[in-house]
């Protein structure tokens, strides 16, 4: 008689325990056990660990599968969320089982030992069966669907509930979700903001009408948002710090002379010695050019397409110098200077907020971290089966993107959706400025070390998304290093894998449109190759998502100084704005408020946030990666207390802290 210890964990969000009847079934190399009942006596309720005895008449061998069935109990038809199972063998070994998944009754399941294994080295003709139905399954399950002609392709789901349990929102999400949106609504809705199509009456009204939810910087943001040192500083760390690039030539459709600027430039120099020296930046939203605008409450919206230049003074301050708002130089675009009246020069800062505010949201935000996370988290849950390093690898990073995703298409960018009703880019504008984004990207441009080289950033002072970004990227660079080379000693286990090399040829296809010039991989022949491309996977579905999601609140809660709308047309002359005419340029109190519902929506961190690191899911199990795991969590918390230390010292009133370990969730899931 062979005894063999089965612990059997359930998971700890809410709902995820049953009073149901579990049965489990051990398979093993030289058979496997008659099917047990698992005598539920408290032991499957949320967050705990039942132990059970399975007995069998000999010893099975080598464990390779478990196999978990669940049946409802008299009249109770509730679900199971099984984490993991553990089994101590006779022989002394404990075996894992990482299961994480949603069992209902009547349902069946197979879990596989939570070794590593390739498909080329694979054996046991049970294994590779299972590794095979698996991958059928999954292949049905998530399946691709085109989105819109010249964007990444998207999961083939109309809303979240068409998606498999185990990828969708906890309980607890969703009703936190569902509590902070009504509660949003309710307060600006007891203000009487979110029924107001009237225009702000002035700039106090605004702060009043908005004061039930504030942050630091919001306030900070408040009082000093008219000031071109803090413009110059949210540019490099605010909300969108993807805009800025080095300027080695004038753009011939920027009309600014050096005599215009030059009253602005260290004394007794020019704007083509400052351009030497690296100290001259640009700004250019060319790709909200000629985009359509929509009408809200039956005024027609209108929105500008600016260049700013941008100057590092002495004092490593960058400052804001000229602003054309529109691309083609004429006489009725002029180009406005830090020199004109007060209003004037607030009034064109603004239109470039607003066209900041697009290419943040559509682009940085939506596209570059939620649009190609879809992308990889679908290639690899069709591609990859669990026993993949990759998939164990990249599961963590997974977490609640795709559920996001799809409801966000719908409730922001949909034909009813917040951003498309509340905003001068709504109907098919935001689809025209995604497409123009997504047909210049390349996979060196979403490679940080590399976008800041060609950007020409390595060396501005004062930024600290590359600062910290580069020292994260690095620390994901030698975990995915570590984890990658463990796996794959040579290039060849790299090119004979498989699986592998399907999985980066679906990328290629359903999310970058088969398109070469990209220069993302179609297939993978080094080892080095596999590390750049999944340390960019995992960046940017984690950090670069933390980097432009996180401060929305912080830096558009104050409405000047990110409008979501424009009610007049940019202006052609100089010397005709006055404080009012701000006022009426900016959306109506009904739309202001709307822009700030999903704002304030996606700033918050749920209940059940998971930071950068922490791997509750347990698939790793062997002893190597794990050791590779604390090294990376190691080197997390180093740099959390470098941060920290920085924020505290720095004399500027706003911290930088979007890319701090400890606020960042793993995943793209907001």
């Amino acid at each position: 008689m062979a005894e063999y210890t089965v612990a059997v964990t359930t998971g700890s969000m809410i709902h995820a325990g049953t009073i149901g009847r579990a049965y489990i079934t051990l398979i093993g190399a030289k058979g496997e056990s008659e099917k047990t009942l698992l005598h539920n006596l408290g032991n499957f309720t949320t967050g705990t660990t039942g132990t059970f005895t399975v007995s069998t008449p000999s010893s099975l061998g080598p464990l390779l599968l478990v196999k978990l069935e669940k049946h409802q109990y008299l009249m109770v038809d509730d679900e199971w969320f099984c984490s993991k199972v553990q089994v101590s063998t006779p022989e002394g070994e404990l075996v894992h089982f990482p299961c994480y998944t949603w069992l209902s009754s009547g349902e069946e399941i197979q879990i596989r030992h939570g070794r590593v294994q390739h498909v080329f080295n694979e054996e046991e003709a049970i294994l590779i069966n299972h590794r095979e139905r698996q991958l059928a399954t999954r292949k049905l399950n998530y399946q691709w669907r085109p989105f819109m002609e010249g964007l990444p392709d998207v999961i083939n789901a109309d809303e979240a509930l068409d998606l498999p349990e185990e990828i969708r929102f906890s309980v607890t999400k969703s009703a936190e979700i569902f509590y902070t949106q009504t509660q949003i609504l309710g307060i600006l809705g007891l203000k009487g903001l979110t029924d107001d199509t009237s225009q702000w009456k002035s700039f106090e009204d605004i702060k009043q009408a908005f004061s039930h939810h504030t942050t630091p910087i919001s306030e900070y943001i408040a009082e000093h948002w008219k000031e071109d040192e803090f413009f110059g500083y949210q540019i490099l760390n605010g909300y969108n710090p993807m805009a800025i690039q080095r300027l080695n030539g004038l753009p011939s459709k920027f009309a600014v002379t050096d005599a215009m600027v030059k009253p602005f430039l260290e004394s007794g120099s020019s704007l083509s010695t400052e351009m030497q020296k690296g100290n001259i930046f640009l700004l250019d939203y060319r790709r909200i050019a000629g985009l359509p605008t929509p009408v809200i409450h039956g005024k027609q919206q209108y929105i500008a397409a600016p260049l700013c230049l941008l100057y590092k003074n002495p004092q490593d301050k960058l400052l804001p110098i000229a602003i054309q708002l529109n691309q083609e130089p004429g006489p009725d675009n002029p180009v406005f200077l830090p020199s004109d009246s007060e209003h004037d020069w607030l009034l064109a800062k603004m239109y470039l907020r607003n066209a900041d505010f697009h290419e943040h949201e559509v682009n940085s935000h939506y596209l570059r971290t939620h649009g190609l996370s879809e992308v990889f988290i679908i290639s690899t849950l069709r591609n990859l089966p669990t026993p993949h390093p990759l998939y164990k690898l990249l599961m963590p990073h997974t977490r609640y993107t795709l559920h996001i995703n799809t409801t966000g298409r719908d409730k922001l960018f949909g034909p009813e959706g917040i951003y498309t009703k509340a905003t001068n880019l709504g109907g098919q504008g935001k689809f025209d400025l995604l497409k123009r984004w997504f047909s210049e990207v390349t996979y060196s441009s979403l490679c940080l070390p590399e976008d800041i080289s060609d950007r020409g950033l390595k060396s501005i002072p004062n930024f600290y998304y590359r600062d910290d970004g580069l020292k994260l990227w690095h620390i994901l660079s030698r975990y995915v290093c570590s984890m990658v080379e463990h796996y794959y000693p040579s290039d060849q286990d790299v090119q004979q894998d498989s699986e592998l090399q399907i999985w980066i040829k679906d990328i290629f296809i359903h999310g970058f449109q088969g398109q070469t010039r990209t220069g993302i991989p179609d297939r993978f022949c080094t080892v080095e190759e596999v590390i750049r491309f999944v340390t960019m996977v995992i960046f940017n579905m984690s950090a670069q998502h933390s980097a432009v999601n996180t401060g929305q609140f912080d830096y558009g809660g104050w409405l000047p100084n990110s409008p979501n709308s424009m009610q007049k047309p940019p202006p052609t002359t100089k010397g005709n704005s006055t404080e009012q005419t701000l006022l009426d340029t900016l959306p109506d109190i009904s739309t202001s408020a709307n822009g700030a519902v999903f704002r304030w929506l996606l700033s918050t961190n749920a209940v059940d946030f998971i930071p950068l690191g922490c791997f509750p899911d347990e698939h790793f199990c062997e002893d190597a990666p794990l050791r590779i795991i604390e090294t990376l969590q190691a080197d997390l918390a180093k740099l959390t207390r470098q941060i920290a230390e920085r924020n505290s010292s720095n004399a500027l009133p706003v911290p930088y802290f979007y890319l701090c370990p400890t606020k960042m969730e793993n995943s793209a899931s907001i």
